[in-house]
């Protein structure tokens, strides 16, 4: 007998049929406290070599529609290793074909990156490197720690970098970027780290939302809030994430920012910067076109056709983060976003854009913020 569930970390998924191997109709959850939904991840049992056909029934209605088009089913076994089932979008629904290998098997949107794995790297961050220092910045609604690692020793020549992801809790991917990066400044052998650790200390939020990333949300908190559309007015009872988080950025002062999220729609990594701020300096546009110069010639993975239009945001432009951060602080700020589809560039289909991939182009952005340090000030 097949059953589907998703009572587990970051799980998310309507059942409606799940019967007849060959029509299995499911329908995306939304968020537990808003309208939007495009997150899933359920376990599907009692399914060794048979052929399953799943019919997610609204994904016409999902917050995203266009992220369909061209996007494969990530599926694992032993939710370590991850890769891409046959997938077909059309007429509002999204329809995957697969025959498992073994009785248990995972589906989800991306890669989950899961919270006993973020309390793993916070610890295991900590313990490796006497120049890491985890920081509990307080709680979520929900009572869970919202977590900040310092890398480096503060110094009052020194630049203060800043780093969070996964305000919105679906784009997992964001949390993975952010291991890899954290791995590489842990590394004592890494040059890159040993040049920048000299003159900056490293401020990394790995997740800003982890209610909405247990519950399974694709944007929002716990309270239904949007975390990067509260950068303006952020309050203790609706995104206590990002009060937090300004009020340390005031007490250490921030140089350059970075908030890594994924794209449902875009195949490609990218940057979007501040230049639809009226405070846009000639400062500002020479060091982001320096940092991403130097990302191109570091990572091919990353690149600059493809991207956000300026001011694509329109009056909500100041309540995100990067907008708000490079107007406050007059400093360099740009919103990483990475793909949930693979890269157009450089596909790998038997596993699209995923959590290993992301790692690395977290560590590669060390190099262009090397290029840039000397510049922050």
């Amino acid at each position: 007998m097949i059953q589907l569930s998703c009572a587990f970390d970051s799980g998310a998924i309507t059942v409606l049929s799940c019967n007849d191997p060959a029509d299995m109709r499911i329908a995306l959850r939304p968020d537990n406290a808003a309208h939007f939904k495009q997150w899933f991840h359920f376990r599907a049992s009692g399914v060794k070599g048979v052929h399953c056909a799943y019919t997610l029934i609204d994904a016409g209605e999902a917050a995203y529609p266009g992220g369909w088009d061209g996007y494969a089913v990530r599926a694992s076994y032993d939710r370590r290793h991850w890769f891409c089932v046959p997938t077909q979008h059309e007429a509002g629904q999204l329809h995957f074909n697969h025959v498992p290998d073994h009785d248990t098997v995972y589906y989800a949107y991306f890669e989950p990156y899961g919270w006993e794995r973020h309390l793993d790297l916070i610890a295991r961050a900590q313990s490796t490197a006497p120049w890491c220092h985890a920081i509990r910045l307080g709680q979520t609604l929900e009572g869970r720690d919202l977590d900040l690692l310092r890398i480096g020793e503060p110094d009052p020549g020194k630049r203060n970098i800043w780093v969070i992801a996964r305000q919105h809790p679906g784009e997992s991917m964001a949390e993975w970027f952010a291991e890899g990066l954290i791995d590489a400044l842990l590394d004592a052998a890494h040059a890159p780290t040993r040049a920048l650790l000299q003159t900056a200390v490293f401020h990394i939020v790995p997740n800003m939302n982890p209610d909405g990333s247990v519950r399974g949300n694709l944007r929002t908190n716990a309270a239904g809030a949007n975390l990067n559309r509260e950068w303006a007015t952020p309050s203790a009872t609706r995104s206590p994430e990002v009060l937090l988080v300004r009020q340390k950025m005031r007490e250490v002062g921030v140089d350059a920012f970075l908030d890594v999220h994924g794209d449902e729609t875009i195949p490609h990594n990218f940057v979007a910067g501040c230049e639809g701020n009226p405070s846009f300096s000639t400062r500002q546009c020479r060091l982001q076109d320096a940092f991403k110069g130097a990302w191109l010639a570091a990572s091919p993975d990353f690149q600059t056709d493809h991207g956000y239009q300026d001011r694509e945001f329109g009056p909500e432009q100041m309540t995100l983060a990067t907008n708000w951060v490079g107007d406050a602080f007059d400093c360099l700020a740009f919103t990483i976003e990475m793909p949930f589809k693979d890269t157009a560039g450089h596909p790998s289909p038997a596993t699209g854009w995923n959590g290993e991939r992301s790692r690395q182009l977290g560590a590669s952005v060390l190099l262009p913020l090397l290029a840039v340090c000397g510049q922050l000030r």
